[in-house]
Protein backbone atom coordinates (compact mmCIF):
# COMPACT_ATOMS: atom_id res chain seq x y z
CA UNK A 1 0.00 0.00 0.00
CA UNK A 2 1.31 3.40 -0.81
CA UNK A 3 0.82 6.63 -0.13
CA UNK A 4 1.07 7.85 -3.67
CA UNK A 5 -2.71 7.60 -3.88
CA UNK A 6 -4.59 10.42 -4.95
CA UNK A 7 -7.82 9.27 -3.05
CA UNK A 8 -5.43 9.75 0.28
CA UNK A 9 -8.38 10.00 2.99
CA UNK A 10 -9.45 6.93 1.29
CA UNK A 11 -6.39 5.34 2.38
CA UNK A 12 -6.40 6.65 5.52
CA UNK A 13 -10.14 5.41 6.52
CA UNK A 14 -8.64 1.76 5.17
CA UNK A 15 -6.16 2.20 7.59
CA UNK A 16 -7.93 3.16 10.51
CA UNK A 17 -10.61 -0.14 10.11
CA UNK A 18 -7.98 -2.09 9.72
CA UNK A 19 -5.62 -1.07 12.93
CA UNK A 20 -8.71 -0.48 15.16
CA UNK A 21 -9.46 -4.33 14.71
CA UNK A 22 -8.83 -5.74 18.56
CA UNK A 23 -6.31 -8.90 17.58
CA UNK A 24 -4.30 -7.04 14.74
CA UNK A 25 -0.95 -5.62 15.32
CA UNK A 26 -0.79 -1.55 14.86
CA UNK A 27 3.01 -1.90 14.50
CA UNK A 28 2.46 -4.43 11.14
CA UNK A 29 -0.18 -1.93 9.78
CA UNK A 30 1.80 1.04 9.75
CA UNK A 31 4.46 -1.23 8.21
CA UNK A 32 2.12 -2.27 5.46
CA UNK A 33 1.10 1.33 5.04
CA UNK A 34 4.69 2.59 4.64
CA UNK A 35 4.07 5.06 7.62
CA UNK A 36 5.51 5.66 11.04
CA UNK A 37 3.83 4.56 14.49
CA UNK A 38 3.64 8.26 15.54
CA UNK A 39 1.32 8.84 12.08
CA UNK A 40 -0.20 5.92 12.52
CA UNK A 41 -1.73 6.73 16.06
CA UNK A 42 -2.57 10.49 15.31
CA UNK A 43 -5.46 9.02 12.55
CA UNK A 44 -6.61 6.79 14.95
CA UNK A 45 -7.01 9.18 17.63
CA UNK A 46 -8.16 12.03 15.06
CA UNK A 47 -10.78 9.19 14.06
CA UNK A 48 -11.62 8.65 17.84
CA UNK A 49 -12.17 12.66 18.15
CA UNK A 50 -13.97 13.60 14.82
CA UNK A 51 -14.83 10.74 12.79
CA UNK A 52 -13.96 10.58 9.35
CA UNK A 53 -14.05 14.24 8.88
CA UNK A 54 -11.04 14.01 11.51
CA UNK A 55 -9.23 12.07 8.34
CA UNK A 56 -8.76 15.20 5.88
CA UNK A 57 -6.08 16.84 5.76
CA UNK A 58 -6.28 20.14 8.01
CA UNK A 59 -4.89 24.09 7.46
CA UNK A 60 -1.18 24.36 8.33
CA UNK A 61 -1.93 27.75 8.78
CA UNK A 62 -0.14 29.49 11.87
CA UNK A 63 -2.40 30.11 14.68
CA UNK A 64 -1.33 33.57 14.74
CA UNK A 65 0.42 35.74 12.79
CA UNK A 66 2.15 38.58 15.22
CA UNK A 67 3.61 40.84 12.33
CA UNK A 68 0.54 40.04 9.97
CA UNK A 69 -1.48 43.24 9.25
CA UNK A 70 -4.77 44.25 10.12
CA UNK A 71 -7.76 44.71 7.98
CA UNK A 72 -8.05 48.08 8.84
CA UNK A 73 -4.94 48.84 7.52
CA UNK A 74 -5.70 47.31 4.29
CA UNK A 75 -8.79 48.86 3.75
CA UNK A 76 -6.86 52.51 4.39
CA UNK A 77 -4.55 51.73 2.12
CA UNK A 78 -6.49 50.60 -0.70
CA UNK A 79 -8.56 53.80 0.10
CA UNK A 80 -5.78 56.08 -0.11
CA UNK A 81 -4.60 54.30 -3.18
CA UNK A 82 -7.56 54.75 -5.23
CA UNK A 83 -7.35 58.61 -4.06
CA UNK A 84 -3.59 58.83 -4.57
CA UNK A 85 -3.68 56.64 -7.90
CA UNK A 86 0.04 58.12 -8.70
CA UNK A 87 1.30 57.43 -5.25
CA UNK A 88 3.75 54.55 -4.52
CA UNK A 89 4.16 52.83 -1.10
CA UNK A 90 6.38 55.32 0.49
CA UNK A 91 3.86 58.30 -0.12
CA UNK A 92 0.99 56.21 1.17
CA UNK A 93 3.03 54.81 4.23
CA UNK A 94 3.32 58.48 5.31
CA UNK A 95 -0.24 58.84 5.27
CA UNK A 96 -1.00 55.93 7.47
CA UNK A 97 -0.41 57.90 11.03
CA UNK A 98 -2.72 60.60 10.12
CA UNK A 99 -5.54 58.24 9.83
CA UNK A 100 -4.85 57.42 13.35
CA UNK A 101 -2.47 53.71 13.03
CA UNK A 102 0.14 53.72 15.26
CA UNK A 103 4.11 53.35 14.17
CA UNK A 104 3.74 49.42 15.46
CA UNK A 105 1.08 49.16 13.19
CA UNK A 106 2.66 50.20 10.19
CA UNK A 107 3.44 47.79 7.43
CA UNK A 108 7.06 48.46 6.13
CA UNK A 109 7.04 49.79 2.03
CA UNK A 110 7.49 46.54 0.90
CA UNK A 111 4.37 44.80 2.64
CA UNK A 112 2.62 47.95 1.30
CA UNK A 113 3.65 47.37 -2.20
CA UNK A 114 2.68 43.76 -2.11
CA UNK A 115 -0.84 44.77 -0.45
CA UNK A 116 -1.36 46.96 -3.73
CA UNK A 117 -0.33 44.33 -6.13
CA UNK A 118 -2.75 41.89 -4.70
CA UNK A 119 -5.71 44.14 -4.80
CA UNK A 120 -5.10 44.73 -8.47
CA UNK A 121 -3.88 48.31 -7.91
CA UNK A 122 -0.17 48.24 -8.74
CA UNK A 123 1.24 46.56 -11.70
CA UNK A 124 4.72 45.50 -11.96
CA UNK A 125 7.02 48.09 -14.16
CA UNK A 126 10.25 46.56 -15.58
CA UNK A 127 13.54 47.97 -14.71
CA UNK A 128 16.59 47.97 -16.54
CA UNK A 129 20.23 47.68 -14.84
CA UNK A 130 21.85 51.33 -14.37
CA UNK A 131 25.34 52.25 -16.60
CA UNK A 132 27.74 51.87 -13.85
CA UNK A 133 31.78 52.89 -14.25
CA UNK A 134 33.85 50.23 -15.52
CA UNK A 135 36.04 47.94 -12.81
CA UNK A 136 39.37 48.81 -14.07
CA UNK A 137 41.03 46.38 -11.34
CA UNK A 138 40.55 43.32 -9.70
CA UNK A 139 39.59 42.79 -6.02
CA UNK A 140 42.35 43.52 -4.19
CA UNK A 141 44.18 40.86 -1.53
CA UNK A 142 45.00 41.32 1.88
CA UNK A 143 48.65 40.32 3.07
CA UNK A 144 48.62 41.58 6.58
CA UNK A 145 45.88 42.85 9.27
CA UNK A 146 43.99 46.51 8.04
CA UNK A 147 45.28 45.89 4.07
CA UNK A 148 41.60 45.55 3.45
CA UNK A 149 38.19 46.24 5.15
CA UNK A 150 34.91 44.57 4.39
CA UNK A 151 31.68 46.55 5.30
CA UNK A 152 28.39 45.99 4.78
CA UNK A 153 24.31 45.91 6.47
CA UNK A 154 23.31 42.44 7.64
CA UNK A 155 20.15 41.74 6.75
CA UNK A 156 17.62 43.12 9.32
CA UNK A 157 14.99 41.41 11.73
CA UNK A 158 12.66 42.23 13.93
CA UNK A 159 12.94 42.40 18.16
CA UNK A 160 10.20 40.86 20.64
CA UNK A 161 8.79 44.60 20.55
CA UNK A 162 8.83 44.54 16.73
CA UNK A 163 11.18 47.21 16.29
CA UNK A 164 13.83 46.68 13.51
CA UNK A 165 17.43 45.23 14.23
CA UNK A 166 19.48 46.14 11.63
CA UNK A 167 23.45 46.00 12.11
CA UNK A 168 26.34 47.62 10.27
CA UNK A 169 29.35 45.17 10.84
CA UNK A 170 33.15 46.44 9.58
CA UNK A 171 35.87 43.61 9.44
CA UNK A 172 39.17 43.53 8.64
CA UNK A 173 39.70 41.11 5.88
CA UNK A 174 43.19 39.52 7.27
CA UNK A 175 42.78 38.44 10.37
CA UNK A 176 38.75 38.74 10.09
CA UNK A 177 38.86 41.01 13.61
CA UNK A 178 35.45 42.31 13.78
CA UNK A 179 35.60 46.06 14.84
CA UNK A 180 31.53 46.70 14.22
CA UNK A 181 28.13 45.15 14.70
CA UNK A 182 25.94 47.80 16.17
CA UNK A 183 21.90 48.26 15.14
CA UNK A 184 21.65 51.25 12.86
CA UNK A 185 18.17 53.46 13.52
CA UNK A 186 19.06 54.60 9.37
CA UNK A 187 21.48 53.88 7.05
CA UNK A 188 22.06 57.99 6.20
CA UNK A 189 25.59 59.06 5.39
CA UNK A 190 25.55 61.07 8.70
CA UNK A 191 24.94 58.44 11.14
CA UNK A 192 27.32 55.56 9.37
CA UNK A 193 29.99 57.89 8.73
CA UNK A 194 29.75 58.72 12.77
CA UNK A 195 30.15 54.96 13.58
CA UNK A 196 33.40 54.78 11.11
CA UNK A 197 34.96 57.90 12.94
CA UNK A 198 35.05 56.35 16.21
CA UNK A 199 36.61 52.61 14.42
CA UNK A 200 39.12 54.87 12.70
CA UNK A 201 40.17 56.93 15.98
CA UNK A 202 40.25 53.42 17.87
CA UNK A 203 41.91 51.12 15.47
CA UNK A 204 43.32 53.61 12.57
CA UNK A 205 42.91 53.18 9.12
CA UNK A 206 43.10 50.37 6.46
CA UNK A 207 44.81 50.74 3.04
CA UNK A 208 41.70 49.89 1.22
CA UNK A 209 37.63 49.63 2.37
CA UNK A 210 35.48 46.84 -0.04
CA UNK A 211 32.12 47.10 -0.20
CA UNK A 212 28.91 45.94 -2.58
CA UNK A 213 27.51 49.07 -4.62
CA UNK A 214 24.29 49.75 -2.37
CA UNK A 215 24.28 52.50 -0.31
CA UNK A 216 25.98 54.94 1.63
CA UNK A 217 28.97 52.68 0.20
CA UNK A 218 28.42 53.31 -3.53
CA UNK A 219 26.63 54.87 -5.97
CA UNK A 220 25.69 52.84 -9.31
CA UNK A 221 25.44 56.26 -10.81
CA UNK A 222 27.83 58.04 -9.58
CA UNK A 223 31.16 59.45 -10.71
CA UNK A 224 33.13 56.79 -9.94
CA UNK A 225 30.94 54.98 -7.56
CA UNK A 226 31.71 58.10 -5.27
CA UNK A 227 28.75 59.10 -2.60
CA UNK A 228 29.46 61.36 0.51
CA UNK A 229 30.51 58.79 2.54
CA UNK A 230 32.96 57.11 0.16
CA UNK A 231 33.82 60.15 -1.20
CA UNK A 232 35.31 60.75 2.50
CA UNK A 233 37.01 57.39 2.87
CA UNK A 234 38.94 58.67 -0.38
CA UNK A 235 39.88 62.19 1.11
CA UNK A 236 41.56 59.98 3.44
CA UNK A 237 43.53 58.18 1.70
CA UNK A 238 41.79 55.23 1.57
CA UNK A 239 41.38 53.28 -1.77
CA UNK A 240 37.72 52.04 -2.71
CA UNK A 241 37.20 48.44 -3.78
CA UNK A 242 34.07 47.60 -5.06
CA UNK A 243 32.54 43.79 -5.70
CA UNK A 244 30.57 43.70 -9.17
CA UNK A 245 26.48 43.93 -9.00
CA UNK A 246 24.67 40.90 -7.88
CA UNK A 247 27.87 38.81 -6.86
CA UNK A 248 27.91 38.70 -3.19
CA UNK A 249 30.21 35.80 -2.97
CA UNK A 250 33.16 37.72 -4.01
CA UNK A 251 32.63 39.40 -0.64
CA UNK A 252 32.13 35.52 0.94
CA UNK A 253 33.82 36.12 4.15
CA UNK A 254 31.52 38.87 5.27
CA UNK A 255 28.84 36.95 4.02
CA UNK A 256 29.87 33.94 5.76
CA UNK A 257 29.63 35.78 8.91
CA UNK A 258 26.87 37.47 8.46
CA UNK A 259 25.42 33.56 8.10
CA UNK A 260 26.69 32.60 11.66
CA UNK A 261 24.76 35.72 13.10
CA UNK A 262 21.77 35.19 11.83
CA UNK A 263 21.71 31.31 13.13
CA UNK A 264 22.89 32.41 16.59
CA UNK A 265 21.50 35.95 16.81
CA UNK A 266 18.74 36.16 14.17
CA UNK A 267 16.87 33.03 14.91
CA UNK A 268 16.31 33.52 18.45
CA UNK A 269 15.50 37.66 18.55
CA UNK A 270 16.23 39.40 21.86
CA UNK A 271 13.04 41.64 23.41
CA UNK A 272 14.13 44.92 22.64
CA UNK A 273 16.66 46.61 20.33
CA UNK A 274 18.61 47.94 23.56
CA UNK A 275 18.99 44.35 24.50
CA UNK A 276 19.70 43.05 21.20
CA UNK A 277 22.90 45.92 20.69
CA UNK A 278 24.37 43.95 24.01
CA UNK A 279 23.80 40.69 22.86
CA UNK A 280 25.49 41.51 19.37
CA UNK A 281 28.66 43.31 21.49
CA UNK A 282 28.97 40.14 23.38
CA UNK A 283 28.82 37.92 20.31
CA UNK A 284 31.03 40.20 18.51
CA UNK A 285 34.05 39.72 21.56
CA UNK A 286 33.35 35.94 21.85
CA UNK A 287 34.14 36.32 17.33
CA UNK A 288 36.95 37.87 18.24
CA UNK A 289 38.46 36.60 21.20
CA UNK A 290 36.96 33.30 21.72
CA UNK A 291 35.92 31.67 18.86
CA UNK A 292 38.57 29.83 16.65
CA UNK A 293 38.57 30.01 12.69
CA UNK A 294 39.72 27.59 10.45
CA UNK A 295 40.91 29.50 7.77
CA UNK A 296 43.21 30.87 10.45
CA UNK A 297 44.66 27.60 11.38
CA UNK A 298 42.46 27.42 14.12
CA UNK A 299 43.70 31.09 15.53
CA UNK A 300 40.97 33.71 16.80
CA UNK A 301 41.33 37.07 15.01
CA UNK A 302 42.17 38.97 17.97
CA UNK A 303 46.37 36.99 17.82
CA UNK A 304 46.24 38.06 14.63
CA UNK A 305 45.17 41.82 14.70
CA UNK A 306 47.44 44.68 15.12
CA UNK A 307 46.13 48.13 14.97
CA UNK A 308 46.86 50.29 11.92
CA UNK A 309 50.27 52.49 11.80
CA UNK A 310 48.09 55.29 9.81
CA UNK A 311 46.36 57.01 12.65
CA UNK A 312 43.29 59.09 11.99
CA UNK A 313 44.18 62.34 14.02
CA UNK A 314 46.98 62.58 11.71
CA UNK A 315 45.69 62.62 7.93
CA UNK A 316 46.29 65.72 5.76
CA UNK A 317 43.62 66.53 3.21
CA UNK A 318 45.13 65.67 -0.07
CA UNK A 319 47.10 67.39 -2.23
CA UNK A 320 46.66 69.06 -5.82
CA UNK A 321 49.78 69.96 -7.82
CA UNK A 322 51.16 73.69 -7.53
CA UNK A 323 49.77 74.13 -11.15
CA UNK A 324 45.99 73.00 -10.56
CA UNK A 325 43.50 75.58 -9.26
CA UNK A 326 40.95 74.24 -6.67
CA UNK A 327 37.85 74.42 -5.84
CA UNK A 328 35.32 73.87 -3.68
CA UNK A 329 32.03 71.91 -4.47
CA UNK A 330 28.94 73.81 -3.37
CA UNK A 331 26.41 72.34 -1.23
CA UNK A 332 24.09 71.85 -4.80
CA UNK A 333 27.11 70.15 -6.29
CA UNK A 334 27.88 72.80 -8.62
CA UNK A 335 30.96 74.62 -8.68
CA UNK A 336 32.57 78.28 -10.01
CA UNK A 337 34.83 78.76 -13.09
CA UNK A 338 35.72 81.15 -15.33
CA UNK A 339 32.44 83.29 -13.64
CA UNK A 340 30.49 79.65 -14.74
CA UNK A 341 28.74 77.28 -12.98
CA UNK A 342 29.56 73.92 -13.95
CA UNK A 343 27.76 70.84 -12.16
CA UNK A 344 30.16 68.36 -10.73
CA UNK A 345 28.78 66.11 -8.22
CA UNK A 346 26.63 66.32 -4.69
CA UNK A 347 29.10 63.53 -3.53
CA UNK A 348 31.73 65.81 -3.32
CA UNK A 349 29.63 68.72 -1.62
CA UNK A 350 32.31 70.51 0.77
CA UNK A 351 35.31 68.91 -0.89
CA UNK A 352 37.66 70.67 -2.99
CA UNK A 353 38.81 69.47 -6.59
CA UNK A 354 41.76 70.24 -8.63
CA UNK A 355 41.36 71.96 -12.37
CA UNK A 356 44.21 71.13 -14.38
CA UNK A 357 43.72 73.58 -17.08
CA UNK A 358 45.25 72.25 -20.64
CA UNK A 359 43.86 75.17 -22.95
CA UNK A 360 41.68 78.67 -22.68
CA UNK A 361 38.85 76.00 -22.95
CA UNK A 362 39.71 72.97 -21.74
CA UNK A 363 39.77 71.73 -18.07
CA UNK A 364 40.30 67.56 -16.60
CA UNK A 365 38.64 68.09 -12.81
CA UNK A 366 40.45 65.76 -10.32
CA UNK A 367 39.01 64.55 -6.73
CA UNK A 368 42.65 63.32 -5.23
CA UNK A 369 43.74 60.80 -7.79
CA UNK A 370 40.67 60.26 -9.75
CA UNK A 371 39.90 61.99 -12.71
CA UNK A 372 36.33 62.69 -12.72
CA UNK A 373 36.09 63.80 -15.99
CA UNK A 374 36.90 67.31 -18.52
CA UNK A 375 34.76 70.38 -18.68
CA UNK A 376 35.11 72.17 -22.46
CA UNK A 377 33.99 75.80 -22.62
CA UNK A 378 33.79 75.01 -26.32
CA UNK A 379 31.15 73.31 -26.13
CA UNK A 380 28.96 73.45 -23.00
CA UNK A 381 29.85 74.74 -19.53
CA UNK A 382 29.18 71.03 -18.18
CA UNK A 383 31.53 68.11 -16.71
CA UNK A 384 32.02 65.55 -19.73
CA UNK A 385 32.67 62.56 -17.43
CA UNK A 386 34.70 58.94 -17.94
CA UNK A 387 32.32 56.81 -20.44
CA UNK A 388 30.27 54.81 -19.08
CA UNK A 389 29.92 50.88 -20.14
CA UNK A 390 26.96 48.21 -19.38
CA UNK A 391 28.39 46.11 -16.25
CA UNK A 392 29.69 42.89 -17.06
CA UNK A 393 29.26 39.59 -14.87
CA UNK A 394 32.13 37.68 -14.78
Amino acid sequence: MSWSFSNIEHIRMEFVLIAREPFISISETCRQFKISRKTGYKWLKRYESDGLLGLYDRSRRPHSTPLAVSGDVVVALVRLRQAHLHWGPKKLKALLPKEGFRVNQLPSVATIGRILKRSGLSKPKGRGRPKIYKQTRQLVDAAAPNDVWTVDFKGWWRCGDGERCEPLTIRDLYSRYLFCLRPMKTRKTESVKEVFEEVFKLYGLPNVIRSDNGGPFASLRGLHGLTRLSAWWRSLGIELDRIAPGHPEQNGGHERMHGDMAREIQSDPSPTVEEEEKRLERWRIEYNVHRPHEALDMKTPGELYRLSRQRFENIEPCVYPGQYEQRRVGKNGYIRLTGRSVFISEALMGRRVGLQRLTDNLWHVWFCDLELGEIDFAFAATLRPTAYVTPQKP
